[in-house]
């Protein structure tokens, strides 16, 4: 294939190219989870470096690590001069281990082979009544998890790299005064959580996810210096949640149908004290053609679940509306997140 074939998706480039560069989007992502893997941008962070050099320090082999190399430079995630040594780019930052918008354990879960097969059925979740995931590995994505602790710290890592920038947004977006016991449903590592007390010295907080989730949250809260102020409790957010006069439930209703939504959102009601606050952090489905990461993640919800989905405003609505909750307002944040704000019925 020609080098004119392959470019760089212009407006006045032929529909064709525009496609092929859309087909081959998968070898970008994947390069990208390798070099997230080997932790290229953290040997690059300091000073620039050569394939022999790269290669020596993580184990593999010089002429396929170029070229792994060469691709990312090509959509501007590195650079290589004149020499062949490659440096950090404004688009590689974010693949540093300690980069405060760090998105490298991102990029290792959708890069990691046993989520990456699943995406090579997405045609039988359009076909069956199965989701890929399953078809592929013969368990519910979860139960999964639950039974494989590698994948299971790779998704709770991910998890967190995705909400470090977006917890920042909310935190900046939502003016959470007047809370005094805030619960995080779902909170996995407590990032999220961990940062809105930090912003609200006044405020308590309850981490409540998984036990074997929760174990791994002592670090994040610890490290915001909230521990005071946090408290940590596993649980099944189907059977009941702690109590609280808030509740915030981040990039967690979108794995589940509107049954399970409804269920975790009704216990939240039956626990609320006061007149207290439902807060949803989720992505919004624009109508229409428009342009949407969420209209992508939902394709992620498609091969991992097949019924758990993102959802428009109007399906928000009516979810809030069915668990004695009225949607009071939407506020978009400096992310792909908006927060969803209810009050009990």
């Amino acid at each position: 294939m020609s080098q004119d074939t392959v470019q760089s998706a212009v407006p006045d480039a032929p529909q064709s190219a525009q496609l092929v560069q859309m087909i081959f989007g998968f070898m970008t992502s994947q390069a990208i989870s390798v070099a997230a893997k080997l932790g290229i941008a953290d040997l690059l962070k300091d000073e620039a470096r050569n394939a022999d050099e790269l290669a020596q320090a993580t184990g593999t082999q010089v002429r396929p690590l170029y070229r792994i190399m060469r691709a990312l430079a090509s959509v501007g995630i590195f650079a290589e001069d004149d020499t062949g040594r490659f440096r950090m780019t404004p688009l590689a930052e974010p693949l540093r281990g300690d980069a405060p918008d760090s998105l490298r354990d991102f990029a290792i879960f959708l890069g990691a082979d046993w989520h990456w097969r699943a995406w090579g059925d997405l045609s039988g979740g359009a076909q069956g009544g199965q989701p890929a995931f399953e078809r592929i590995h013969g368990q519910a994505y979860f139960d999964y998890l639950g039974a494989h602790p590698g994948p299971a710290q790779i998704f709770n890592d991910a998890m967190t790299s995705l909400s470090t920038a977006a917890s920042a947004a909310v935190v900046n977006a939502y003016d959470f005064t007047g809370i005094t016991r805030l619960v995080d449903v779902g909170g996995g590592h407590g990032l999220l959580l961990a940062s809105i007390l930090q912003q609200y010295p006044s405020m308590c907080g309850v981490l409540f996810d998984a036990p074997s989730v929760v174990e791994g949250a002592k670090n994040v809260i610890d490290g915001h210096g909230v521990n005071e102020r946090c408290d940590a409790v596993g649980g099944d957010f189907f059977t009941s949640v702690p109590a609280g006069d808030a509740y915030i439930i981040k990039h967690i209703i979108h794995n589940w149908d509107d049954d399970r939504s409804a269920a975790i959102l009704k216990n939240c009601h039956r626990s609320m004290t006061g007149n207290g606050k439902l807060l949803v952090v989720e992505m919004i489905i624009p109508e229409g053609n428009a342009p949407s990461l969420g209209k992508l993640l939902d394709l992620e919800m498609l091969v991992l679940f097949l019924h758990a989905h993102e959802r428009t405003e109007a399906e928000y609505r009516t979810l809030f509306e069915r668990a004695g909750f009225r949607l009071t307002r939407i506020l978009p944040t400096k992310s792909a997140y908006s927060v969803i704000e209810g009050v009990r019925i």
